[in-house]
């Protein structure tokens, strides 16, 4: 078919239709991606562990009809990332930890076994904060991944690798998670597009904690309508997951592609409860008023955040005490310093404070939904600063707001997790000095279509999408 060049600049909708039409093949693109993932990976430590003997087998047992299905949601081939905190059977999976530095899993968690039966094709695993704890993608066990836009500067997380990946043009679809803003954080960072899925909508597991909704499964793509083919892809029910729920009759691509607009939309500048740097607020100011040449009312408004922040930091601790405490007790010396305070703040808690924890919880879910009965979309910025040198761990200080831990700079994503609601980030422009914004859009509960159409329809609108895949970019931090 086409050169290497040619193929990693197809969107992953026009790949899987080329896959489905047999004018390229799934060796082809996994060739594709294993050399611009050797041209461009130094620079960028997107994807640290590769598993290319295991991509090309798969490759020719689709090749050879010997694998899933060719009904839609069928990727037909294509190769995608796997976040290093998603289990895939025979390949190397550290969770970003030294704990498990030479851990190989015999078995692939549920996403990847769905994604792989609808024929997607794993290239190898994403880079990752240890365990996912923070907003910046470095561990000790392969260091940190950088931001193509400026390689001087981090790329966010916790999802990091994966939104690199898919700037660099490295696959064309990406797996990603999202606990405060794992999915939304380094899509605003590196102009890619992430999707945080309403809890249950992409089966989670199998794991201990099955009844869990603050950390959920999603898709990452380079634009709206690839994201909403991958969600396709992901979802549906399973047993080894309670709270999973069925597919919709209309698919997530269909939805997307209708670009239906909506009427009456949403901004805040900071939800009432975070600064935001101010060339930040403009820009998203400015891409939400854009909303009025899609037809869309656009006014200030959004609910009531109070208590989100106090409920949240509570409810994190609580999870992490559940999750990690086990490696606290014996391991404590190879876990990184945020992740040992968020086990002792969890310790710390009394069980009024959770339950006050959880009543602030469901006192906004109710707020939010009386705000939907207006509104059809929120907005708000994906990410309260640009881009920042990637050898700072995390925002200490904004505006004359001082944080006093590593969580709190990311309260504009993490109020929105408390909520249940599906909330993407599309990029929607630049800093003056080249760094990448992102638009937060918030969808009604379990409204990932009206979302995705939103979406795209704004995408089209703004034109960014059209700058990926990018070139990695040196930059000397300030």
């Amino acid at each position: 078919m086409a050169a290497d060049s040619q193929l990693i600049s197809l969107t992953a909708r026009q790949a899987v239709e080329l896959l489905r039409q047999r004018k390229v093949s799934p060796l082809e693109l996994v060739d594709a991606a294993a050399a611009r993932i050797a041209a461009t990976d130094a620079g960028v430590n997107a994807m640290p562990t590769l598993c290319l003997d295991r991509a090309r087998d798969r490759a020719r047992r689709i090749m050879q009809g010997k694998s899933g299905t060719d009904a839609p949601p069928w990727l037909g081939g294509l190769p995608i990332a796997v976040k290093d905190l998603n289990d895939v059977a025979g390949v190397r999976t550290t969770y970003g930890s030294p704990i498990y530095a030479d851990h190989v899993p015999a078995r692939s968690d549920l996403m990847v076994e769905r994604l792989e039966e609808r024929g997607a094709i794993v290239m190898g695993k994403s880079n990752t904060p240890e365990f996912g704890a923070g907003a910046n993608t470095f561990n000790e066990v392969f260091g940190e991944t950088r931001n193509p836009w400026n390689t001087s500067l981090t790329c966010g997380g916790s999802s990091g690798g994966s939104a690199v990946a898919l700037a660099t043009g490295q696959v064309w679809l990406a797996t990603g998670s999202d606990l405060g803003g794992s999915l939304r954080t380094p899509a605003s960072f590196c102009s890619v597009v992430g999707l945080r899925p309403s809890p249950g909508r992409v089966a989670n597991g199998p794991q201990e904690r099955p009844f869990g909704t603050l950390s959920v499964e999603g898709p990452m793509g380079r634009n709206a309508g690839d994201v909403a083919m991958m969600l396709d892809a992901m979802t549906g029910w399973h047993i080894e997951d309670p709270l999973s729920l069925e597919a919709p009759a209309e698919s997530f691509q269909t939805a997307a592609a209708a670009k239906r607009r909506p009427k009456r939309v949403g901004f805040s500048p900071d939800l009432g409860i975070a600064p935001v740097d101010p060339e930040v607020r403009d820009i998203c100011a400015a891409a939400a008023r854009r909303f009025q040449e899609l037809g869309a009312t656009v006014e200030e408004a959004c609910p009531d955040f109070s208590g989100a922040v106090d409920s949240f930091k509570t409810l994190r601790a609580a999870g992490f005490v559940a999750g990690y405490a086990d490696l606290y007790e014996t391991q404590r010396d190879k876990l990184k310093p945020e992740v040992i305070w968020n086990i002792e703040h969890g310790l710390k808690i009394t069980a009024g404070e959770i339950a006050r924890a959880e009543l602030a919880r469901g006192a906004l879910y109710h707020r939010v939904a009386k705000f939907f009965g207006d509104y059809d979309l929120l907005l708000c910025p994906a990410a309260i600063v640009p881009p920042f040198d990637v050898r700072q761990r995390w925002i200490k200080e904004l505006n004359g707001v001082t944080f006093d831990n590593y969580v709190e700079w990311i309260r504009i994503t993490y109020a929105v997790t408390l909520t249940s609601c599906p909330a993407i980030s599309v990029p929607c422009g630049f800093t003056r000095d080249g760094r990448p914004v992102g638009l937060q859009m918030v969808g009604r509960p379990r409204g990932e279509a009206a979302l995705l159409s939103a979406a795209t329809a704004f995408e089209e609108l703004v034109g960014l999408a059209k700058l990926l895949p990018i070139e990695p970019r040196a930059g000397e931090p300030d």
